[in-house]
């Protein structure tokens, strides 16, 4: 089963954020919970965790990205 790591709505108003660093590559395991990436909006730096355990295959925002 694929699932689709998106954006979280972190607070009112937050409809994007930029990729600031990526602490799992390509063909990394993964646990639930464990970060995935730092997301940077035009308020805070947020941390992005897996919603579930499995293997990362693939990136589609790259660091220094926008992501929405």
């Amino acid at each position: 089963m694929r699932i689709e790591v998106r954006l979280p709505q972190w607070g009112m108003g937050m409809s994007e954020g930029t990729v600031t660093q990526w602490f799992k590559q390509v063909g990394d395991h993964v646990a639930e919970d464990e970060l995935l990436a730092e997301i940077e909006s035009e308020k805070a730096a947020q941390e992005l965790e897996s919603p579930a355990t499995g293997v990362l295959v693939e990136i589609l925002v790259a660091e220094g990205d926008v992501a929405a």
